[in-house]
């Protein structure tokens, strides 16, 4: 009796031992620290981590490398932290999330042997979070499919092309100024009317539109971007995010398919009204002598900084009808003999809006917050533009007139490189990169990232980097420089195919501005809270005044 009760008792105890060891929780409780200790020795053995291993970086911690350094920091704080290591650590640098690496160069030797050939023109992974905005957009396109593109693309912006512009940005020019009338005397945001300037001004030109569009409409437009910008961000820089299926569980997957479709629509209906009022002949620029005069000043090239666009003005030259981007892929569309699709339309044109757009209100903005600081800046900024309007400084700016702004433009040049709109961009490296900075190798599939804001503030390059000296940019002074240490629009085969857009909207826009405003500003640069969100930005808001300027 008493034997069987033992041996009952024991095969009880023997069976709850089992059972607890066997415990799914007990399992998981195993199983979980098993798993990660097999990954962090899969992860420190791979090639391409022992290829990096010798890279200088910051402190890293077992499974998840260096994606602690963004927990609970804000975008801002995260600008700071980087702008902070790549000081400390030097030119370049190795990051890693996990199994991911990264390798951040900011030698102008290292970045012309990534953008300067046609070898590492494909975008780094983290690009895929703008699949579903710009789908095979020239941005984010490979291979042929990016070739065919950009070369049916790039004469879009032909010389003779933005010329015929001139006009249309000096309406919207006039029209901002108007509203800015309202806030003379008090302090404001200068950034939300760049905004809408620059989206009505990329609509009004580059995409056909006929109507004047709404500022709401162009407000909401410009809102939408900034946030969905933000979002794309935060999932490249936050590992959780990263995960297409733990983002699909998240409030901000609701909130970026709400932005998607304010963005999406706007542009669907731009495309949808161009293409029912579409008339190749009615805007079509007919250009019969194909050369206009370029000023010297600063598009002195060096044979290393030469893109398709130089080419294109240069030789793309004779009588023949021009059209503009949206006109021309109408034309594309229709044409059996070019392959492209309603899906290559609406690709390009969510592409060329985010771009056109978002960049230059930045550095309009920027711009002219420098300008309120640096008053002696602006007085010289005025007295070109005296020089070149006379007595008559509230008459509409001509392509002409642009020409001779060497002074602005060096202004334009001075501010892109304190502030490029965006401050790093990302290429995957096609083979194994020996670093000419050092005894450095990038393995194959690696992201290179390359930050213009970094670039721009070497010292070594640019003598006391963080002063505002416009002057750097006399041609005397930029020829001693390495000419990939000044790529705010990129560089090589792949550089912004609207970088000559851009800069003349910039002088049209900042000009107007200027013969009727006084900037000023009560920050300094010191301030500045600066904010990495793709484009660069400020947290604090571009806040200037403004006081009406009297002419005789």
């Amino acid at each position: 009796m008493s034997t069987s009760t033992v041996t009952t008792s024991g095969s009880i105890g023997s069976t709850t031992v089992s059972s607890t060891l066997f415990s799914p929780l007990s399992i998981l409780l195993i199983a979980v620290p098993l798993i990660l200790v097999l990954y962090e020795y899969w992860r420190r053995n791979t090639r391409s981590y022992k290829l990096l291993h010798n890279i200088p970086s910051l402190s890293e911690l077992p499974i998840i490398g260096h994606g602690h350094v963004v927990i609970g920091r804000s975008s801002h704080e995260i600008t700071e932290y980087v702008i902070k290591q790549s000081e400390k650590y030097g030119s370049t640098i190795r990051v890693s999330l996990g199994h991911v690496h990264f390798v951040l160069i900011a030698d102008p030797r290292d970045i012309e042997i990534i953008l300067s050939g046609s070898k590492h023109l494909e975008k780094s992974y983290e690009y895929r979070y703008f699949k579903p905005w710009f789908g095979d957009g020239l941005l984010i396109s490979k291979g042929h499919h990016w070739r065919h593109h950009r070369k049916m693309i790039a004469p879009t912006f032909h010389q003779s092309i933005l010329k015929s512009f001139v006009p249309t940005f000096v309406q919207h020019s006039n029209a901002v100024c108007d509203r800015l009338l309202a806030k003379a005397g008090k302090e404001f945001d200068c950034h939300k009317y760049m905004s809408e300037t620059t989206v009505n001004i990329l609509l009004t030109t580059a995409m056909g539109v006929k109507k004047q569009p709404e500022l709401e409409t162009s407000a909401k437009y410009a809102q939408a971007v900034m946030d969905m910008c933000d979002i794309i961000h935060t999932r490249q820089m936050k590992m959780l995010y990263r995960l297409d299926a733990l983002y699909r569980l998240t409030s901000m997957r609701q909130k970026d398919n709400k932005l998607m479709n304010i963005i999406l629509s706007m542009t669907r209906k731009v495309v949808e009204e161009r293409k029912k009022n579409f008339n190749a002949d009615e805007r079509a620029v007919v250009d019969k002598n194909g050369t206009f005069p370029v000023n010297k000043t600063i598009k002195e090239k060096k044979e290393g900084l030469r893109d398709d666009l130089d080419d294109i003005d240069e030789n793309d030259v004779g009588e023949k009808k021009r059209l503009a981007l949206l006109d021309a892929m109408m034309e594309m569309e229709k044409n059996p003999d070019i392959t492209w699709t309603d899906k290559d339309v609406m690709d390009e044109v969510n592409t060329i809006m985010f771009e056109g757009h978002d960049t230059t209100a930045a550095g309009s903005s920027f711009a002219l917050c420098m300008l309120g600081i640096h008053q002696d800046v602006q007085q010289r900024v005025i007295e070109e533009q005296e020089t070149i309007f006379g007595h008559d400084m509230r008459r509409d700016c001509t392509f002409a007139d642009t020409i001779q702004m060497n002074y602005l433009e060096r202004v334009i040049c001075e501010t892109l490189r304190l502030f490029p709109p965006v401050p790093l961009i990302a290429r995957k490296a096609e083979e194994d990169i020996k670093l000419a900075s050092g005894p450095y190798i990038v393995p194959k599939g690696t992201a290179v990232l390359i930050s213009q804001f970094v670039i721009h503030r070497r010292g070594d390059v640019y003598p006391d980097p963080d002063k505002f000296d416009p002057d750097r940019f006399l041609p005397e002074r930029t020829a001693q420089r390495h000419y990939y240490s000044f790529i705010p629009f990129s560089a090589g085969p792949r550089s912004c195919v609207g970088r000559k857009f851009a800069m003349l909207q910039l002088k049209v826009l900042l000009s107007t501005i200027i013969r009727k405003y006084k900037v000023f500003s009560s920050r300094t640069q010191k301030d500045f809270q600066l904010q990495g969100d793709i484009i660069l930005k400020l947290a604090n808001g571009f806040n200037i005044s403004l006081e009406s300027r009297i002419t005789a």
